[in-house]
């Protein structure tokens, strides 16, 4: 008898509930045996119980080791930002991936995987203010983390076949970006047979614009991939079908704790409205099917997600007319499962 899979679930705000419902949809026609460990992490659980409300969902993680997070308000403190210093969530993945049917300004498919350095950069530091007239803050970059994410991208490419390319700014940020690229350097002497090839990150952005189609694997510092990331789904037309995969590693190297969200807010104008686009929340959900090793029933969902696009079955956001819940059925009936 096949064993349970515990997926943690935290629960968010805005169209957060409605996107669990999508997810409880396709997860009912899975021929999988899930159980959802959900902890209520809206704002004003969080406002209400503090500390406490962090430390169930970061132990429920740790206990599962595989988790859903959908979108949440930010308030004084990020979730995102706790969970990756809490989890050490050292490596961020998020794929770009033209749909056809979905209006874009680019006739080329792209095929874009962000991989981004998750720790470190500015990010970790609030900054300080000197005087009156100046601020600063400290950027910090880490052995360990690049190597993670190199180590990532590497082997994300070798399994498809496609290029890498790492891209800084190591000809200014001498120090910090050089300590990522001679990383990232070390690690591709592992993987002869992979196409790799750096970029300076500023020409990187142009060159993605005019020729998108010549990139893949796309291997950055922090700040870098936030950037990065955004201008991506720009690329494929839509923030409504970005998703990414947060990892942590353990000393072997191997991935200890996963998480899966999509890159949406929680579009509060629209909450409760069964109008928003389950997409991305639904791609996120296929990343962690081929996380646990069931890349059959990932392509499936994703399948099922593009044609339903392709012949027109939309939500409102990308031309069409299905409600939240219309849409999720039309996935869930092209899966054929």
């Amino acid at each position: 008898m096949a064993s349970i899979l515990n997926i943690t679930e935290l629960c968010g705000d805005g169209i957060g509930p409605e996107l669990e419902e999508a997810v409880a949809s396709v997860a009912q026609a899975l021929p999988l045996d899930m159980t959802f460990d959900k902890v209520d992490w809206s704002l004003e659980r969080r406002n209400q119980d503090g500390e406490a409300a962090i430390d169930e969902g970061v132990d429920s993680l740790k206990r599962n080791r595989l988790a859903l997070k959908y979108p949440t308000v930010t308030g004084s403190v990020s979730p995102n930002a706790l969970l990756r210093r809490r989890c050490n969530f050292s490596v961020i993945y998020r794929p770009a991936i033209s749909i056809p049917g979905i209006h874009t300004n680019f006739k080329e498919d792209v095929n874009l995987h962000v991989v981004r350095v998750g720790t470190g950069g500015t990010y970790e530091d609030p900054g300080q203010l000197i005087g009156e007239h100046a601020a600063v803050s400290l950027r910090m970059v880490e052995r360990e983390p690049c190597t993670h994410a190199a180590q990532f991208a590497f082997e994300l490419a070798r399994r498809n076949g496609w290029s890498v390319t790492s891209s800084s700014k190591h000809t200014i940020q001498r120090v910090t970006d050089g300590l990522f690229e001679s990383v990232v350097k070390t690690v591709s002497e592992n993987y002869p047979y992979v196409d790799f090839n750096t970029e300076l990150f500023d020409a990187l952005l142009g060159k993605l614009i005019l020729q998108p189609e010549s990139y893949e694997v796309v291997l950055v510092l922090n700040e870098y991939g936030d950037f990065l990331s955004d201008l991506a789904s720009g690329l494929v037309g839509s923030l409504g079908t970005g998703a990414s995969g947060n990892f942590a590693f353990g000393k072997e190297g191997n991935v200890e704790m996963a998480m899966f969200d999509p890159a949406g807010g929680t579009a509060p104008d629209i909450a409760g409205k069964n109008i928003c686009n389950p997409a991305a929340m639904l791609l996120a959900f296929g990343m962690l099917l081929d996380h646990i090793g069931e890349r059959f029933l990932g392509d499936k969902l994703r399948g099922a997600i593009a044609s339903a696009i392709a012949d027109g079955e939309r939500t409102g956001d990308l031309g069409g007319s299905l409600k939240t819940t219309e849409f999720t059925a039309q996935v869930v009936s092209r899966m054929g499962l």
